[in-house]
């Protein structure tokens, strides 16, 4: 009988260096679990659906925590609690998208202890694949929720390719609008890619929501001053206000020159397995006023290609309103 209760037997490491940390996850590799603030980790653990030997337990890295100022924009480093993004001045003043979206992850306890990393870098939420059945994503050959039977009101609109959940992170979509970087390190040396890049579909990798691999570590996000001091607007609709993950989000940062919006980049989650740019909304409302006569033409924009299942048809007219009420409020 499978026990919840008792973590399983596994070594721990407790690097206080980035050096020493990598060295473990590569000489470790898939046998090695990256430890943050742990609140996807200890879930998959007790629960017995993932196992692992080792455990890299990153908390005493000091040099992964903070936000500064760089001379284009800022770095956030991986291990910073979504609570210290909420509330921090310099967020808040220049790039408050993210603020609010990490204000709106879970609790104020999650948050408290939750990361920047590991929000990001969490796994699906799909019931059928947290408990362990064997669907694709978990190496088997089908997907539980798109069946004529399925419980799928949560699951993606878009971009399905076997499996059909989506990506559960409340800041990910914020740090696309954003034109975020993630810095990601291994023993091969570091790599940066866009935040756009950071998150693939099960088209690109069944088994992964991230472009992580085996024996790398997120260490830090940048966001450039492209669009600090920006007009943002973030919404997330869920069934209650704390706890639940995103039915859908909508991430907006636009540049606005008196009635007319110059530039934009809307974002949406809860709709696919990544972050979602809706860009032929933001192809249609570059150049235009934000009057109610460019909210009616680029509403139903966003919706365009959805591919509804059985229960969560909802999501297409949601997203069309959101993306209405984020020009309204210009």
């Amino acid at each position: 009988m499978r026990s919840h209760d008792v973590m399983p037997d596994m070594d721990l490491y407790q690097p206080i260096q980035v050096e020493d940390a990598v060295a473990l996850a590569g000489r470790l590799g898939s046998r090695g679990w990256l430890l943050g603030g742990g609140q996807d980790t200890y879930g998959w653990l007790k629960d017995r659906a993932k196992t692992a030997d080792a455990m890299i337990d990153l908390n005493g890295i000091e040099s992964l925590r903070g936000i500064s100022e760089t001379a284009d924009g800022i770095e956030i480093g991986a291990l910073t609690t979504l609570t210290e993004i909420a509330t921090n001045p310099l967020i808040n003043a220049r790039y408050s998208l993210l603020s609010s979206a990490a204000g709106r992850v879970a609790s104020p306890q999650i948050r408290n202890a939750g990361t920047l990393g590991g929000n990001v870098s969490q796994d699906v939420r799909c019931w059928y694949y947290r408990r362990g059945l064997d669907c694709y994503r978990a190496g088997g050959n089908l997907c539980y929720a798109d069946t004529p039977e399925g419980m799928n009101r949560e699951h993606a609109l878009f971009g399905a390719s076997r499996c059909v959940a989506v990506n559960p992170s409340d800041t990910a979509p914020a740090l696309v609008a954003l034109e975020a970087s993630m810095v990601i390190n291994s023993v091969d040396g570091e790599r940066v890619i866009s935040a756009e890049d950071y998150f693939v579909g099960p088209a690109i990798d069944i088994e992964n929501t991230t472009a992580l691999r085996v024996g790398e570590i997120l260490t830090a996000v940048r966001i450039p001053a492209t669009w600090a001091n920006a007009t943002f607007y973030f919404e997330k609709v869920a069934d209650r206000n704390v706890w639940d993950f995103a039915l859908v989000s909508m991430a907006v940062a636009m540049r606005v020159s008196g009635d007319t919006i110059q530039e934009s980049r809307f974002v949406c989650g809860g709709v696919e397995c990544k972050p979602r740019r809706l860009l032929e909304v933001e192809d249609a409302v570059r150049g235009r006023s934000h009057d109610a006569s460019t909210t009616e033409l680029v509403a139903s924009y966003a919706s365009r290609g959805a591919r509804p299942l059985a229960h969560n048809q909802y999501k297409a007219p949601l997203m069309n309103n959101l993306v209405r009420r984020a020009i309204e409020t210009v």
